[in-house]
């Protein structure tokens, strides 16, 4: 039986190409993504040591903003003591944050956040142990810095030359001092680094005489885990301790799990690919099977058993699931080496080291080939062993069992039911809970519909054959006619384009309709013409707000400043505003009482907010600041709550006097005549230029809160892709049995008159038709899940709504079209060229 099955793998080679490449394709994203995780995850924990290797215990105090008040950091006291322990060769303390540094053009250089300013530490020697300068010195002066020799060549900068530094105040120039290499993990990141003088750094990042973190060396032979233990005796008891291989292991543990993103984007291609794979397989082999009905009844005739049937097309299976892993894995690393050099091209700096090849990815792939493969023959094979010998002989192509019909369309049609009543209670039901219910009841109605796919292939068709009855005559009747021919293989074929456009399509609806959601939330609640920003997600400085109020041609100034209160036991998030300008830069709907009392040093209190403590317009209410400082203030608005507002809002020169180091993550403005170029580069020149420092027009700002949608989009249409190649071959699978069944139907229809041009259109309808079924099943579940899914949502955003973004679904018809023309060109050409005479006789 083994030898009967590599014959039929032979002898139907082109046939089982389709499915070696539907598999090989899934292979290669699994075998790839587990290559390029390993080889990545090495080089970077081989960096993280490399970066630790002269670092015996490395010392941090990031205190909470409370704590901050008092002790901010690691203060030369505890430097000095921590030097003197026996062992400690030298202490390298640090301090660092945001530093950005433009090229000739003004641009910033790097991706911002991770751009990075730190000290410069030397030691006794003038050195410091982490950085290898290769020309000039590190920075000793106030008005020096040092640059990585990276940033250094995209800048063009030359040691002796001016650079201007942005952090987050204003820019300031600086005399270059020198050029370096490091390990630093934010270098290799594709950002830069800045090294200043400790003073500068100090009081730029925290505060004069202290340090965020101190790396201590040790001397040959010390006992990294004892001299650990008497570091932490002699550093404040907030600060934390680490020997320098805990460190490293630790970042190596960040940093995998930061790729765990990328990890499961890609599986998550694999995983649709090896899905829609499985329809295809089991396709293949179901045509295979219905071309050897005649040689499986002599089997059975001589001898073989059910069961030995069965094996033989599982062999069968398992060959080509070998095959397709051998060269879906050989690819897999082509994939890994393209994807290492694809991070390289956007600035994405991977450490260099070797190709990893471990065990675990070979194993995956070929265990997931193999196993996805003969699983998806069982059904085919198992169907090929139930054929009686007799009625086998009788008829070389054996029709589907009416039963068996009725009884898959009974039970794909409960299984659908169950599946739309789980998405109509989660949409019901909403929130977190609503989702998960919805996923599970979306699982449930796709196993559906793809068990009853055959029964919806007729009504379904019937309802689009009438259009291509009137565009191409005759051609179009036999294309309608002939796709549901025989409604299982017409539904198998049209689940690959049914699963990937019920995803595609779901969140296009869902994200456009989101999109549209919050642009209308924009548009509606900012009133501002600009919002400042920096590019590095990180708060702007005091400084920045004072230079855009004295800029010419503004007439309205806000910082929406993070703060918070403890007001009646339990702290609130505030909002620090300038009174007399929020209201005319965020609408604020006033439900009682007056902002013009944020003035007089009173605070507004959202609605919810008011209702779940109990104030009102005139109440006094006691509240603690961030410094533990105690005082009473008086309500003396109450508005209706806002996305872009905290629950409570306050004059933010209360909230200045309890903190010393404000967070400022927006600044708003307003501009006389509204938005300009002449406007918007009058704030830029006000700032000094700072490239570090984004102002967004109303256009930005909508885009800003839309991003992170349509990055998903576009993720999510890379696996529309996937699924529009894995179902060409199963059309083109599709197709080539349908032709080869109909060989003297097609050989009697040409006899009659019908020429090659119209057999050739013929057989592209019939694809595009299949195409066009399969769409239209999936952009109908998909939209069906968007509305479910939008129901979860209507609370938490204000003014969703569903939205068709029917252009988007007719370019998902289109290209479903465009897959059934692609699919049918070789089927096509093989049904026009045969021979009129040999077809008629074919048997």
């Amino acid at each position: 039986m083994f030898r009967t099955a590599l014959r039929n793998v032979l002898a139907h080679k082109a046939r089982l190409l389709m499915t070696v490449l539907a598999v090989m394709l899934g292979v290669a994203f699994v075998s790839g993504t587990l290559v390029f995780t390993d080889t990545l995850s090495q080089a970077f924990r081989n960096q993280s040591a490399k970066s630790y290797d002269d670092v015996a215990v490395a010392v941090s105090l990031r205190p909470d903003p409370e704590e901050a008040l008092k002790n901010p950091g690691l203060s030369q006291e505890t430097v000095d003591r921590v030097a003197k322990l026996d062992g400690v060769t030298a202490v390298s303390p640090r301090v660092d944050g945001f530093a950005g540094v433009p090229d000739k053009n003004g641009k910033l250089i790097g991706v911002g956040w991770s751009n990075k300013g730190t000290n410069f530490a030397p030691g006794a020697d003038g050195k410091d142990p982490a950085f290898a300068f290769t020309t000039g010195t590190g920075p000793t002066e106030a008005g020096q810095v040092a640059l990585d020799r990276t940033t250094a060549d995209k800048g063009g900068y030359k040691v002796g030359d001016r650079v201007r530094v942005a952090t987050n105040g204003p820019v300031k120039e600086y005399a270059l001092s020198g050029v370096f290499t490091t390990e630093d993990g934010a270098v290799n990141a594709g950002g830069s680094l800045v090294l200043f003088d400790a003073p500068v750094a100090q009081q730029l990042y925290l505060k004069p005489g202290y340090y965020s973190d101190l790396n201590v060396t040790a001397a040959p032979g010390t006992d990294d885990d004892a001299l650990r233990d008497a570091v932490l005796k002699v550093v404040p008891k907030a600060a934390t301790a680490q020997t320098g291989a805990d460190l490293a292991d630790e970042q190596a543990r960040q940093i995998e799990s930061g790729l765990g993103a990328i990890n499961q984007m890609l599986l998550g291609f694999a995983g649709i690919a090896l899905f829609v794979g499985i329809f295809l397989i089991s396709n293949t082999f179901t045509m295979l099977v219905a071309q050897r009905t005649k040689e499986l009844a002599l089997m059975r005739a001589v001898g073989a058993s059910r069961r030995q049937i069965t094996r033989s097309v599982l062999a069968e299976a398992g060959i080509v699931g070998l095959v397709a892993s051998a060269i879906g894995y050989v690819l897999g690393i082509g994939l890994a080496v393209a994807l290492r050099s694809g991070m390289d091209a956007f600035d994405m700096k991977v450490p260099g080291g070797d190709l990893v090849l471990g065990t675990t990815p070979a194993i995956a792939a070929f265990g997931v080939g193999v196993v996805i493969t003969m699983l998806a023959a069982w059904l085919p094979g198992r169907r090929a062993a139930k054929i009686p010998p007799v009625a086998a002989m009788n008829s070389v192509h054996a029709t589907p069992d009416a039963k068996s019909l009725m009884v898959r369309n009974a039970i794909g049609a409960a299984i659908t039911a169950l599946g739309a009543v789980l998405i109509v209670l989660g949409a019901n039901a909403g929130g977190d809970d609503g989702r998960l219910i919805i996923a599970g009841g979306a699982f449930v109605i796709l196993i559906g519909a793809i068990v009853l796919i055959p029964f919806l292939s007729r009504p379904v068709i019937a309802l689009i054959r009438p259009f291509f009855v009137k565009a191409f005559g005759i051609s179009g009747k036999l294309a309608g006619l002939n796709a549901v021919r025989n409604p299982r293989r017409t539904g198998a074929t049209a689940s690959a384009l049914a699963i990937g456009l019920t995803l595609v399509t779901g969140l296009s609806v869902l994200g456009v309709s989101a999109g549209q959601a919050l642009d209308k939330m924009t548009v509606d609640q900012i009133r501002a013409d600009y919002m400042v920003v920096m590019a590095s997600g990180q708060g702007l400085s005091p400084e920045a707000l004072t230079a855009l109020e004295k800029a010419p041609g503004v007439r309205a100034v806000s910082p929406q400043q993070a703060g918070a209160l403890k007001v009646k036991d339990s702290f609130a998030s505030a909002s620090g505003v300038t009174p007399g300008a929020i209201d005319r830069l965020i609408k604020v709907e006033v439900v009682d009482g007056s902002l013009d009392s944020l003035g007089e040093g009173r605070i507004a209190v959202a609605d919810k907010t008011a209702a779940s403590r109990g104030l009102k317009v005139g109440a006094t209410v006691p509240v603690e600041y961030l410094d533990k400082k105690k005082g009473t203030l008086t309500v003396g608005a109450v508005y209706k709550d806002s996305e872009f507002l905290s629950p409570v809002m306050i004059d933010r020169k209360i909230l200045d006097a309890h903190d010393p180091q404000p967070y400022i993550p927006q600044i708003f403005v307003a501009t006389d005549g509204g938005a300009s170029a002449g406007a918007e580069q009058a704030l830029v020149k006000a700032m000094g230029d700072n490239p570090a420092i984004t102002v967004l027009d109303q256009k930005d700002i909508r885009d800003t809160f839309g991003g992170q949608i349509n990055l998903i989009l576009n993720i999510v249409y890379g696996l529309l892709a996937m699924a529009l190649i894995i179902a060409v071959l199963g059309v083109v699978n599709t197709l080539a049995m349908s032709v080869f069944e109909r060989q003297q139907e097609i050989g009697m229809i040409r006899a009659i008159g019908l020429d090659r041009r119209r057999v050739k259109r013929m057989v592209r309808l019939e694809a595009v038709v299949i195409s066009v079924f399969g769409a239209v099943v999936g952009i109908g579940l998909g939209t069906f899940l968007a509305w479910a899914l939008g129901k979860t949502f209507e609370s938490s955003l204000p003014g969703y709504g569903l939205v068709m973004p029917w252009e988007r679904i007719g370019i998902f018809l289109a290209l479903a079209a465009l897959v059934g023309v692609l699919a049918s060109l070789w089927p096509a050409r093989s049904a026009a060229k045969l021979n009129i005479l040999a077809a008629i006789k074919a048997e």
